[in-house]
Order: structure tokens, then sequence, then C-alpha cells
């Protein structure tokens, strides 16, 4: 349940970020900027809370098949998104990121509560780039604006979704939750370093955009100490 809570928050910023992308689109930079940032983030997470939780569960077995799984799933969503065309498909692959993100911080979440509370900062920033993402693709094919947040809300909702999907892991065998949370370590570093970052790199670049990543892990690490 305090999951599902607190993914009001990236909730919240999907839906701001809807409404700012609908009525005036972000500079290319700015959005560079922030997938840097983003990446950071969201990189931190991972390498400070999810890693630790995998490593200390001591079973290699889970780890790998449950690493495995995830490099497999998002992989194959990766080819189907390179086949897919259009708004449509474009939306479809988004709803499969935003599912799998849910899930993810539910996995989080049976990892510990700071490492829910980290990770749902980490994921606030990225969806918040994915709520501009589609309003501007949708902006080019729909000419209503609230049914494009009305789309995009509709999409933030599958965030919840997954985190409830994620709560029954809780109740596994500690061995079997090790397995999980490999499976979405793998995911957040797909999102890193083959969408976040490739993104980012398609746009305007400076140092002081790519800075950003760099902003955005150190910020996590020093809340993360803070809040030990």
């Amino acid at each position: 349940m305090q999951a599902v809570i607190f993914t009001l928050i990236p909730l919240t910023a999907v839906i701001v970020g809807s409404l700012v992308a609908v009525t005036r689109r972000p500079s290319e930079a700015v959005v560079s900027a922030m997938q840097h940032m983003a990446a950071g983030v969201v990189f931190a997470a991972a390498a400070t809370e999810i890693l630790p939780q995998v490593m200390h569960q001591g079973s290699p077995m889970a780890t790998f098949i449950g690493g495995a799984l995830g490099v497999t799933v998002m992989l194959s969503l990766k080819a189907i998104e390179g086949r897919a065309k259009g708004p449509v498909a474009m939306l479809g692959a988004v709803a499969v990121d935003i599912l799998i993100d849910g899930l993810v911080l539910g996995l989080a979440f049976i990892a510990g509560a700071r490492a829910g509370l980290l990770l749902t900062v980490a994921l606030t920033l990225e969806v918040l780039f994915l709520g501009l993402t589609v309003t501007a693709e949708l902006r080019e094919t729909v000419q209503s604006r609230v049914r494009i947040v009305l789309i995009t809300v509709g999409l933030a909702l599958l965030l919840p979704l997954g985190t409830v999907l994620a709560t029954p892991v809780a109740l596994l065998p500690p061995i079997a939750v090790a397995g999980f949370l490999s499976f979405g370590l793998m995911a957040l570093l797909y999102l890193v370093t083959e969408e976040l970052l490739v993104e980012a790199h398609e746009k305007p670049d400076s140092p002081f955009i790519s800075a950003m990543f760099f902003a955005g892990f150190l910020g996590l690490m020093l809340l993360e100490e803070m809040t030990s």
C-alpha cells in the first residue's frame, strides 16, 4: 500500500509535464539536460540501493536467472519498438515502459522503504520527461489539448498498476525476491543506457548538459547519505 501511495508523486510529475508541454514545448537543450539528470539519478538508485540488496542475498543462480530474464525482456521490447511505427506504436511502447517502471518501483519497496523512496525520486524525473515527450508527439496528430492530457494521464495510471503487480513478490522466499530484484536492476540499467542517454545524445550537447548526469548521480547519493 505504501508503494502505491508513493506512485502519486511520479504520477503528478507526468501530469505536470503534460500540462507544460501542451502549452509550450521545451527546447531540445532543456529536454537533453533533463534526460541526463534523470539517467544519473536512476543509475545512482540502481547502484546504491537495488544492487546491494541483490548482492546481499548471496544467491548467484537467482541473480543470474532474474538478470537474464530482465535483459531478455528489455531487449525484446526494444526489438518490438524498432519495428512498430506511428503514434499508436509510440503510445504502446511508452505504456510498457511505464508499467515496468511501476513494477520496478514496487520491487524497490520490497527491498526496503529507503530504496523505494530513492527510486521514487529517480522515476519521478524519468516519467516527467516521458510526460513531456508523449505530449509533444501527440500535439502533431491530436488537435484537442484536453484529449492529449487525458491520454497522457491514462498512460501514467499504468505506474501504480505495475506497483500493485509487484506486491505479491514480497510473500515469496528470499531467493525468489533476489531474482525479481535482479530483474528490476537490469530494467533500470537498460533505461539509463539504452533509452535516456541514447535519446539525450541525439540532441544538442554541451559540457553543462553532460554534467547534469553527474549532478543527478551525486544528488541522489547525498540524499541517501542524509537519510541513512
